[in-house]
């Protein structure tokens, strides 16, 4: 058999499996960082305005310059990057595998929703503080403008099973959320773990499959 025609029939099982018209969105991975609040940040970084580092894919959104040490009762993990804009909430995302090397059992969550999670100590070069709750493993996600929500028959809070990963290391993620907002351009985050278990580098796509 030749492997065109494998492919081909690979893809026609997924279809008939999990139903729906497949639909290819960007997938970003998330390393471990930092949400602050501005009264949070300036405790931290007295008299020092956040930094652009980098600019990330969905707008106005950047990694910071800034960066901090996470310190929980038995580890802690330095250089984590602070993300920007400066936030309603405080919020530490980090992947399953930083929990385990913490010593700590952090919830899978929706970003945001941060009531009954742990809190954790944040270091600076020039103080700390503690956050008495914002430790969070952030729920695999879709981030998608309206007109594409709707194009691809979803909505804000629907969950969806995704196609994704390398050729020979290919999964199905199931109980992606779905985002919708007009200033989101369309991608898929999710962790390091996530993403090593598929084999994802560089530029990849996810397939929804299922909606």
């Amino acid at each position: 058999m030749e492997r065109e025609e494998l492919k081909a029939i690979i893809k026609q099982i997924v279809a008939e499996k999990f139903g729906g018209a497949e639909t290819e969105i960007p997938i970003g991975v998330s390393n471990r960082h930092i949400h602050l609040t501005e009264n949070d940040y300036n405790q931290l970084f007295p008299n020092e305005p956040i930094q652009v580092k980098k600019w990330l894919k969905q707008p106005g959104e950047f990694a910071a310059e800034q960066t901090l040490t996470v310190v929980s009762e038995k580890g802690e993990l330095q250089r984590v990057r602070i993300l920007g804009p400066l936030r309603k909430f405080s919020q530490v995302e980090l992947s399953k595998t930083d929990a385990r090397m913490l010593g700590m059992n952090i919830p899978i969550r929706v970003s945001g929703d941060i009531e009954g999670t742990p809190g954790i100590k944040l270091v600076s070069k020039h103080s700390e503080i503690y956050l008495p709750k914002g430790a969070i493993i952030a729920k695999r996600h879709i981030h998608l403008p309206e007109s594409v929500a709707n194009e691809y028959g979803v909505k804000q809070g629907d969950e969806v099973s995704v196609l994704v990963g390398s050729e020979m290391r290919s999964l199905v993620l199931n109980h992606c959320t779905i985002r919708v907002n007009d200033q989101f351009i369309p991608e898929m985050h999710i962790d390091t773990d996530e993403a090593n278990a598929a084999d994802i580098a560089g530029t990849s796509f996810a397939k929804i499959i299922k909606s």
